[in-house]
């Protein structure tokens, strides 16, 4: 790139490698032509914007009741969104143990065969589901992994009726995690919380009370993000009805 005298920076692109880029960038809405057929920054770019302004803001949200979770199970919590096909943690509060379970905050998983990632996706419509399932290339991780169509299908059916998800050693020997969506005040599961930890720690016995902790915690987050207590959607699902009780 060179820099003219009083103009803006000047790229050394050929014209038609500049043009090409252009309409790349046109297809995916990050541009937008103008009737004098100049170029303009697209709506795209605009709904990007805010929806890394929401997460920051989410984070901000989350994180007391994050403290006060972690500090009821004993293990880390982190939180996630869902980008395609794969879930992004966002932040994380580690309990005060020498061997608990964490992941660097920026870091992606396949969605599904983690926790956070079928808990968001079961709550999602139908035809998103269809739309995410159908471009999942399936990877074995563990003898536990999740490997088709149909079974993660029924994996998702098992949140729906359950109102949480668990990851048992799917993604990694030895390591459990539970998860929980949270939904704004349209009803949509617009990012995770989970509770992980080692499988000697997070058993059986233990998940149901790990469970009710992390169902109240996202459904204090989730009011607080807006979801009406008193106003039912159509078709609740058992989750949500746990949200309305």
């Amino acid at each position: 790139m060179r820099v003219l005298a009083g103009h803006a920076p000047v790229l050394s692109l050929h014209k038609s490698t500049a043009h090409r880029s252009l309409m790349v960038l046109e297809r995916s809405a990050l541009i937008e032509r103008t009737p004098e057929n100049r170029y303009r920054l697209g709506l795209k770019l605009y709904e990007l914007g805010n929806r890394a302004v929401e997460q920051i803001d989410l984070r901000t949200r989350v994180h007391p009741y994050f403290r006060r979770l972690a500090a009821q199970v004993g293990e880390t919590v982190h939180l996630s969104v869902l980008q395609k096909t794969s879930i992004v943690y966002l932040d994380k509060v580690e309990p005060n143990r020498r061997v608990c379970i964490s992941l660097k905050t920026g870091t992606s998983n396949p969605v599904y065969c983690t926790a956070m990632g079928k808990a968001m996706l079961a709550f999602q419509p139908p035809e998103v589901i269809e739309q995410i399932v159908s471009k999942i290339r399936f990877v074995r991780f563990t003898h536990k992994t999740i490997t088709s169509k149909e079974t993660l299908l029924k994996a998702l059916e098992r949140v729906r009726r359950r109102g949480y998800a668990i990851d048992d050693q799917e993604i990694e020997v030895g390591v459990r995690c539970i998860d929980a969506p949270i939904f704004n005040e349209r009803h949509h599961a617009i990012a995770a919380v989970s509770v992980s930890g080692p499988a000697s720690r997070i058993t059986a016995p233990t998940m149901p009370k790990v469970a009710e902790h992390l169902l109240r915690c996202c459904r204090d987050i989730s009011l607080s993000l807006g979801l009406h207590a008193k106003k039912r959607p159509h078709a609740l699902s058992p989750f949500q009805q746990h949200y309305h009780s």
